[in-house]
Parts: structure tokens; C-alpha cells; sequence
């Protein structure tokens, strides 16, 4: 009961934080924040009437005359309540009052001119009251999370080669498949090179990397040797597609150890996809298919996927309503008795997948997700979502987002997992501060309560987030 309190206290600190942020001006040309902070540019501050936020002096430091090598200082503070009932459907220990998650994040950008760069984040994330303690993406005291060297080289008058070594967020597409993980406390990182090239309108990335490993005190992360990730990503528009984009990508992963329902195995898989998409409005699209090969033990791989989410928004109507709708399929394992695997493996993706709970993950399954957004105005907005959920083959289980497996599928010959109805208010107070509040209420199916506890699932979740 504590925890609700404070909880419903972090909401009344946002509430008047929010009334008081009414009368500030951050002036109309300050550009909305990053999901990975590297990714901002605060040169436009050379100018002093672009200074209008409180926070401008220090997110343009000049350190010699005509201000073309500088320093810029971030950060940015997580304050989160959790809470479960029946989590994981009743299998475990279970917490009646909920826990806290905190996440801040302090970083320095240091510009030598326009060809060389250092930068340098620091994470620390902390749990609080939870039952069990804290799970793999809770905790991490204090360690370096982002800490690179770029070196820009101009080719011509519009392209760019940048190569970014050290550790660094990676973030691609829709974040299916390579994600910086912002949903759990931990964010994720990787150790490695990146090679950027970039014009107006073609963006190609080389990848070599293994992913950080997460320990949970000071200073200890370090590369994940068991495991490697590499391959390329190219981003460029489709001119018979009014507002069209598309992505195509070739991606290798290595896992020394993996584990599936079959059981466990070196991993080494290839991925090749593509992804066809646009963001005007009023129709938006998201189109993605993807399919895999490789080895798993003795065994050879060969899975899939198929993802879509389309949304028409009308500003006929009041509250100017965005309809849409997901469909997904991934490719489950077909024959335990074999020693090929079909079960697709989402490599990195994003920590909320299909929900914040986290409680399915991509791979092994059929989803059909209706949802309405309402836009009550450019600050907050409302969204109803309805989630149903099969497996896509009977012969495996369900996974995780980590691709840890949840359920094994050996003890229930049932398809239909469940279905899930949420929703997420989110109001962005004003540039630095944004407040979220989701509920969700998972129906367990006849999978979930043959292959064990299969107890329906409440879910509450709110946080607080502040930038600078």
C-alpha cells in the first residue's frame, strides 16, 4: 500500500510540475529530445537568440573563438512503479505491492570541428521492493553505457562517412529487431565499429559488434564474448510510394549457448529483410518480412516473419482518432524430434513489445492487435489496444523478449494463448517532462492453463521522465 502511495504521489508531482511548466517558454524552435541522446545536435545554439530554453548554457559549451569545437552536457531521470498481479499467471514468487525503478543517465558530447567527436554517457538504474529481487534488466549501479569516438569524413557536397568505435546504442526501423531497449530499466548497448555513411536521402550502416554485457554494481559491465552481432542496414525513400520509405538489411548473429524448446545449442543465424513504410498522415503503414538461416548445434535454421501495422487517423472527428491495426506471425518450431529448428529469433528487440509487462515476446507466435488512439491535444494522448495472441506452431513453446523460454510447449496441445486489452495515457507536460500511466489486464488461454498456472494477469505501470 506504500508503494500505490508513492506512486500516486510521483503522478501529483508531475500534475504540478506540469501546471508550473505551463508558463515557460522553450521558444518554438527548440527540437524535441532523442531516444539515443547521441543522436542531438545543439550547433544551431551558436546563435544567441536560438538560447531560450533554461537549459541552453550548457548544451552549447564553446571552447575556443569561433565556437566550432565545443562541449554539450545531457541527462535524464526515470522514476518508475510497477505492479503485478499473477505475474508470469501465477508462476513464482509474487509481489502484492509492487516495486520502484529508477534510471538516470548523464552524458557529455565533445565536438573537435566537425570531423572528430568523443562522447560519453553514463547509466546508473536501480529496483526497489521487489519480491525476488531485481531481474536481469533492473539493476546496474552505475556503469558506462555509451563511451565512442566518431571520425566524420565529408565525400562531396552532400555525403558523409562516419566511423563510430567503442561502445554505443544501436536502433533500427521500428525497432524489431535491434533496440536500445528503452522499456526496461537497463537500456542496451554494444561493444564494437559502426561505419555511417549518410546524404539527403540514403543512410547505409555497417555493423560489427558484440553486445554489453549487463552486471549489476560499479563499473563491471563489459562485452557479452559468448555472443556477436554484424551485418548491414540501409534506409532510403521509394519515389512510386508518395511518402514511402524502405528498409533493407542483412544481420548475423552468433550465440555460443542458446536455448530453445528443443534445447540448447550454438547458435549462429543469418537474417535478410526488408521493411516498407510510411509516416504521413492520414494513412501510416509499416510493413516487415524477414527470414532467417544457419546452424543450431547439428542442425540447420530456417525460420521467419512476417509484421504489419497500418493506422488511418481522421481529423473530422473529435479527438482526431488514429484507427489501427497489427497483424504479426514468427515461425515456431515444427518437429522437437528433429535436429533443425524453425523458431524465429528476434535478435535484440525492443523491451515492450507487444505491452510494458514484457510477458511475450517475438518469436513462436500470431498476434492481432485493433487499437484507437485519441490526440486530446498535441500533449497528451490516449490509447486502447486489444492484443490476441496464438501459437504460430504447437510443437514449441512461447518466449520472452530475450528469447528465454516462458512456457514450454511439450505439455498442451492448445494454440490460442490469450488476448490482452490496455491502455496508455501519456501527456508530455512540456520539452523535458513527460508522464505515462498504462494498465492491462491479460486473459489467460487454454495454452497458458494447460502448460501450467494460468491465472489471468493485472497490470499497472507508471513513470515519470525528465531530459535536459
Amino acid at each position: 500500500m506504500s508503494n500505490c502511495l508513492i506512486a500516486i504521489a510521483m503522478c501529483g508531482i508531475a500534475l504540478l510540475c506540469g501546471t508550473m511548466a505551463e508558463g515557460r517558454e522553450t521558444g518554438p524552435s527548440a527540437p524535441p529530445y532523442e531516444l539515443n541522446r547521441a543522436d542531438e545536435d545543439y550547433q544551431y545554439l551558436r546563435a544567441p537568440s536560438r538560447r531560450t530554453d533554461f537549459w541552453d548554457p550548457v548544451k552549447y559549451l564553446p571552447l575556443n573563438g569561433d565556437g566550432s569545437w565545443y562541449l554539450s552536457i545531457g541527462g535524464e531521470a526515470r522514476e518508475r512503479y510497477e505492479y503485478f498481479k499473477n505475474d508470469k499467471w501465477g508462476e513464482g514468487a509474487q509481489d502484492p505491492n509492487g516495486y520502484f525503478l529508477q534510471r538516470y543517465f548523464l552524458h557529455g558530447d565533445l565536438h573537435f570541428g566537425d570531423n572528430v567527436r568523443l562522447f560519453s554517457q553514463l547509466q546508473s538504474s536501480l529496483e526497489n521492493g521487489r519480491r525476488g529481487g531485481p531481474r536481469s534488466t533492473d539493476e546496474d549501479e552505475l556503469d558506462l553505457h555509451q563511451g565512442f569516438l566518431d571520425l566524420k569524413m565529408g565525400l562531396d557536397d552532400s555525403g558523409a562517412l562516419t566511423l563510430r568505435s567503442g561502445r554505443q546504442e544501436l536502433a533500427y526501423g521500428s525497432q524489431r529487431i535491434i533496440s536500445v531497449r528503452e522499456g526496461p530499466n537497463v537500456r542496451q548497448a554494444f561493444d564494437g565499429f559502426r561505419v555511417m555513411y549518410r546524404t539527403d536521402a540514403l543512410s547505409i550502416d555497417g555493423i560489427a559488434t558484440e553486445p554489453a554485457e549487463t552486471r549489476r554494481h560499479v563499473f563491471d559491465d563489459g562485452p557479452d564474448n559468448n555472443q556477436a552481432l554484424w551485418g548491414i542496414y540501409s534506409v532510403f525513400p521509394l519515389p512510386f510510394l508518395p511518402g514511402g520509405n524502405a528498409d533493407f538489411y542483412y544481420l548475423g548473429l552468433y550465440r555460443r549457448q542458446a536455448r530453445f524448446d528443443k534445447g540448447v545449442g550454438r547458435e549462429a543465424r543469418h537474417s535478410v529483410g526488408t521493411r516498407l513504410w510510411r509516416t504521413k498522415k492520414p494513412l501510416d503503414y509499416n510493413f516487415e518480412f524477414l527470414y532467417q538461416w544457419g546452424s543450431f548445434g547439428s542442425g540447420d535454421i530456417r525460420a521467419w516473419t512476417a509484421a504489419s501495422d497500418t493506422g488511418y487517423t481522421t481529423h473530422s472527428l473529435p479527438l482526431s482518432p488514429r484507427f489501427g491495426l497489427r497483424a504479426d506471425i514468427a515461425s515456431g518450431d515444427e518437429d522437437p524430434e528433429s535436429t533443425d529448428l524453425q523458431t524465429f529469433n528476434p535478435l535484440f528487440p525492443k523491451g515492450a513489445y507487444f505491452s510494458e509487462n514484457g510477458l511475450i515476446g517475438p518469436a513462436n507466435f500470431i498476434n492481432v492487435n485493433p487499437s484507437v488512439q485519441l490526440h486530446f491535444d498535441k500533449e497528451v494522448t490516449a490509447t486502447v489496444n486489444w492484443d490476441f495472441f496464438w501459437r504460430e506452431s504447437m510443437h514449441d513453446g512461447i518466449y520472452n523478449n530475450a528469447v528465454t523460454l516462458v512456457r514450454s510447449g511439450k505439455n498442451s496441445h492448445a494454440r490460442y494463448i490469450g488476448s490482452q486489452p490496455q491502455a496508455q495515457l501519456e501527456w508530455n507536460l512540456d520539452r523535458h517532462m513527460t508522464l505515462v500511466v498504462i494498465y492491462a489486464h491479460f486473459l489467460a488461454g487454454p495454452f497458458l492453463r494447460e502448460s501450467g498456472p494460468g491465472k489471468d494477469v493485472d497490470y499497472v505501470t507508471t513513470w515519470i521522465t525528465y531530459k535536459f
